[in-house]
């Protein structure tokens, strides 16, 4: 379900400037593969180059200034998070390492049970 009070229809001009933004990337990445022959910070630059233009451009759109805020907000919520203390990780590693060893054995233990059970008793091969 949207949220009727979110915008999320895209104008013309917010398209235009998402166009020229792609095509200063393409343009950077088009640039350094024409300097081939130039020296490597040249290319390196084209490459820079485009994705400011394109970043600056981008900012300019209402897309762009949704996806900073998001970015924002996503930053905001990370200081929020309660990080584990270094002797709950470590507890945490060793319960998730000893389940995985019960579950090897108890594959193991049921993998040769079947084993036994379909090649010696009813097929009689071994």
């Amino acid at each position: 379900m949207s949220n009727p009070n979110v915008e999320t229809v895209t104008s013309t001009a917010d398209r235009i400037k998402l166009g020229l933004a792609i095509a200063a990337f393409v343009a950077g990445l088009v640039g350094f593969y024409a300097l081939a022959g130039s020296p490597t910070i040249a290319r390196i630059g084209a490459i820079v180059a485009g994705v400011v233009v394109a970043l600056v451009i981008g900012w300019f759109s209402e897309p762009g200034r949704r996806l900073v805020a998001f970015g924002q907000d996503s930053a905001q919520e990370t200081r929020k998070v309660v990080w584990p203390s270094r002797k709950e990780t470590i507890q945490t590693t060793v319960a998730v390492f000893a389940f995985v060893v019960v579950m090897a054995l108890f594959l193991w233990v049921t993998d040769k049970t079947i084993e036994w059970v379909l090649y010696d008793l009813i097929l009689g091969w071994k």
